[in-house]
């Protein structure tokens, strides 16, 4: 029996943890209303525990009528509460304790006046009364009385006790007012209810079966299909018996403060349940390349590469170029030349020659919103509207802020644009100086043989190679090879270009993604765990 209460307790505290978890995860984008509700049943059930359950707290409720206060009176073997025309008119519960433990602070805390309180003690029953010690069974008003403040108070305990028996009489079994306003919204708490259908004794046996049967529906349709039913008479005694035998049996495995409290938790769970995505693939967040690309398009990254590409074309093939053609080159007037004039630093030469960032146009930045629209709209799909417009929200506080714009220019420029030549340029030059000497000193023997023919000095007849004079041969072979290298190095070029423009794109979309993840993907993944952690949670406590 102990080890089955304390793990009871266990699982209601696990609940409460659960349900505090949620609360404090998203709370604030629950129902108001269940998160009030949530936070008294938290307290209220944390008030109770601390009180132990060495008492079982049993109420009989009741409509005017039902034979409430005899079935109390029937039960305790002595009169307690007045009945029919001699009922007070207070609005105050009659209980009554079995047993000599001290059940004074339950008391106090359930709010029952010393006045209005009776021990269940008596040397002449002890051994039939001993089975029920520990038990307090409390009287309420009337749930339909015709005075508020009964009504309240039925209300106020029927939230406090461990255990709930609904007293109904053969004449308003039915009535809506009792299943609409309290057995309905009972439903999960089959556990800590009995209903009993009392004077029994006014009808024959058909009748009686045919009264219980049509209550048993009633109790299935209010969604009680476990809640226990009983039939009694407290005048004549039929059944009571077997209803003290059923609460002695409560009493005994005192269970029921855990089971109310693990009751009264789960229904919490799916009050605030009503707030979160059931589908645990919902809220979600999809890929976000569509993203990151717009933004890259709006921070001018296409035509960055666009120019990172063209100028190492550029200087590879200046690097690289034919020097014939690089001295043509030279004769001619060069812009950058100009800035020598002026004492201007290295670091304003690179400024000036490095690939800028364009503005984004109304295309661009159209295109960013659509893109964020693209990423929320998946992950909001059935969300609750709560947690939907949080999502949005987050969404577009990053998408009007300025410094979205200024973020995503600072981590472009962050990223190194500078060109370091690489070594195969240098060799390349190498050679191209090599071939470029060879066919120079063919033309020259060329030249100098054509003068010494002219003026008929020395030997014209230089070293053949093959079919070709020595001169011709070293002239022609520097300039072919001369031309094949500087095709070589137009398709290197070309190949370097790309890998370069390769290299940069992946940098800048990498820098690109870090403002996407921080400013827009973060804030928004940070909505969607906190409905998951929520979910969870509820789940679990559920």
């Amino acid at each position: 029996m102990t080890q089955t209460l304390t793990g009871s307790v266990s699982e209601v505290a696990d609940q409460v943890t659960s349900i505090e978890t949620a609360l404090a995860t998203g709370g604030h984008l629950l129902d108001p209303a269940a998160v009030e509700r949530a936070r008294t049943t938290l307290e209220r059930t944390g008030e109770r525990l601390r009180l132990g359950a060495q008492h079982t707290v049993v109420a009989l409720v009741g409509a005017t009528g039902s034979g409430k206060s005899s079935l109390f009176n029937s039960l305790a073997g002595m009169e307690i509460s007045e009945v029919g025309v001699r009922r007070p008119t207070t609005s105050l519960p009659n209980a009554c304790v079995w047993g000599s433990d001290q059940a004074d602070p339950l008391l106090d805390w359930l709010g029952i006046p010393p006045d209005h309180r009776t021990g269940r003690e008596s040397v002449l029953d002890a051994d039939r009364e001993s089975v029920l010690h520990g038990l307090v069974l409390i009287d309420l008003p009337d749930h339909d009385s015709g005075e508020l403040e009964h009504r309240l108070e039925v209300d106020r305990l029927v939230e406090l006790v461990d255990l709930l028996v609904w007293v109904v009489d053969p004449q308003k079994y039915a009535d809506e007012a009792l299943h609409a306003g309290y057995l309905k919204g009972l439903a999960g708490h089959d556990g800590v209810m009995i209903v009993v259908l009392n004077q029994v004794d006014r009808l024959n046996d058909v009748e009686a079966e045919t009264c219980r049967n049509d209550l048993r529906r009633l109790l299935d349709s209010d969604g009680l299909q476990a809640v226990q039913l009983l039939t009694t008479s407290a005048r004549r005694g039929d059944g009571i018996e077997t209803m003290r035998g059923v609460l002695a049996d409560v009493v005994r495995r005192r269970a029921a403060v855990a089971e109310r409290a693990a009751a009264d938790l789960t229904a919490t769970a799916a009050d605030l349940a009503r707030g979160v995505a059931k589908d645990d693939s919902v809220g979600r967040l999809p890929g976000t390349e569509d993203l990151v690309g717009a933004l890259a398009a709006a921070a001018g990254v296409p035509s960055m590469l666009e120019s990172v590409e063209a100028d190492y074309q550029r200087r590879a093939t200046a690097a690289t170029g034919w020097p014939f053609l690089r001295l043509a080159r030279w004769v001619r007037p060069d812009a950058l030349a100009r800035l020598q004039l002026d004492p201007v630093s290295e670091s304003d030469v690179r400024r000036l020659t490095r690939p800028t960032v364009p503005e984004a146009t109304p295309a661009q930045r159209s295109q960013v919103e659509l893109a964020l629209h693209q990423v929320t709209a998946a992950a909001v799909d059935r969300l609750p509207t709560r947690w939907a417009d949080e999502v949005r929200r987050a969404a577009a506080t990053a998408a009007e802020d300025d410094h979205l714009a200024g973020a995503l220019d600072h981590a472009v420029a962050e990223v190194d644009l500078e060109l370091r030549p690489p070594g195969w340029w240098r060799g390349m030059f190498a050679l191209h100086l090599v071939f470029a000497a060879m066919a120079v000193a063919g033309l020259a023997w060329l030249v100098v043989l054509g003068a010494t023919g002219v003026f008929g000095s020395g030997s014209t007849n230089p070293p053949q190679v093959g079919s070709l004079p020595l001169p011709t041969a070293l002239f022609l072979t520097g300039l072919l090879l001369g031309l094949l290298l500087a095709l070589a190095g137009v398709v290197l070029a070309r190949s370097g270009a790309g890998r370069r423009r390769a290299r940069i794109a992946a940098e800048l979309h990498r820098a690109v993604g870090e403002v996407a993840r921080e400013r827009v993907i973060d804030p928004v993944a940070a909505v969607l765990d906190g409905h998951r952690i929520t979910a969870d949670a509820l789940g679990r406590a559920h």
